[in-house]
């Protein structure tokens, strides 16, 4: 693969996968979404993706110059090739899906490394973003589902399995937690993801009479209600009190496993910062030990959400 000079980061998320060709300065020449498909079959699911890839390629115009494709998804391991059990894919979601041997396939031979998701962003933000130059730090990405990228002396932490980092299933609740889609109850996914806030807001309406701007919804997102927090709603911004305080909790305990320099925060729901920061930082300090408290950095990445994970998956690649 030598004088090759660009290629593809696959980014799979529980609700659209983004992929982008990129170049070795990291500029993304070509970028594009699809639904990722959860109803289908694996196979039908690479298939799309596959053609997704051809189509970005061939727009690109650099089809004999791909040195290969990186991917970042949900349960990604870097060691086997394969997606396993990864609750918000269906089509992985009670198996092991031997996903680099098929795309690599479905794309005529070309390579393909695979990688769990935020270990991709966590990559990515480590090359490109606000953990430039940072050798200890954990990545914390915050969407459909809560991943993490624990990244030790400049390295990807993958364990034994090439499983570690989940972090979004570690027990945030202990006594009547909510079911997570992992099979497990009270997981931090469960209440600090996206679909985590919009849990929280339709059962505390229905709780309450507390007058809100969300009572008007039909289909409640995270989205709607950092709107509504935007606009002074009461429920709405203790809702993000709520979630920032269990989140903080959790940070604490991550921060004693490794004693990173930073946290860095990533994902759709991150972008809530205004009303996030001060209780997970408050929360985050009140549970770490002593010797870390104040000390370890709370960032917010400032690439773009589909950027990091693109970057750092595409980054597997140039080692193909």
């Amino acid at each position: 693969m030598v004088g090759k000079k660009y290629v593809v980061g696959v980014d799979i998320g529980g609700t659209t996968s983004k992929i982008g060709v990129v170049d070795a300065r990291g500029d993304v020449l070509v970028q594009s979404v699809i639904k990722t498909e959860t109803t289908v079959t694996a196979e039908e699911f690479i298939a799309q993706l596959a053609a997704a890839i051809k189509a970005d390629i061939a727009r690109a115009g650099v089809e004999d110059q791909i040195r290969g494709v990186g991917v970042g998804a949900p349960n990604g391991n870097y060691y086997t090739g394969c997606i396993a059990y990864a609750p918000n894919l269906g089509w992985a979601a009670n198996s092991s899906v031997e996903f680099v041997k098929i795309l690599k396939e479905s794309l005529g031979g070309l390579p393909v490394a695979l990688t769990n998701d935020a270990n991709a962003a966590a990559v990515g933000e480590m090359t490109y973003g606000v953990a430039k130059g940072l050798k200890h730090f954990i990545m914390i990405t915050l969407g459909t589902g809560v991943g993490s990228g624990i990244v030790v002396n400049g390295e990807v932490l993958y364990g034994s399995d090439g499983f570690a980092g989940e972090l979004g299933h570690t027990c945030a609740v202990r006594n009547n937690g909510r079911a997570c889609n992992c099979g497990k109850s009270g997981c931090l996914e469960a209440y600090c993801s996206a679909t985590g806030v919009a849990r929280t807001a339709r059962e505390w309406l229905e709780c309450s009479p507390e007058p809100s701007l969300l009572r008007s919804l039909d289909v409640i997102t995270s989205k709607d209600v950092y709107d509504a927090a935007k606009q002074g709603d009461a429920l709405a911004i203790r809702i993000f009190d709520y979630t920032g305080r269990i989140l903080g909790e959790k940070l604490a305990d991550f921060i004693q496993f490794s004693a990173p320099e930073a946290i860095v925060l990533f994902g759709g729901l991150a972008r809530s910062r205004e009303f996030l920061e001060a209780p997970i930082l408050k929360a985050m300090n009140a549970n770490v030990l002593p010797l870390w408290k104040d000390k370890v950095s709370l960032l917010f990445s400032s690439l773009k959400e589909s950027d990091a994970a693109i970057l750092g998956a595409s980054a597997l690649a140039w080692e193909l």
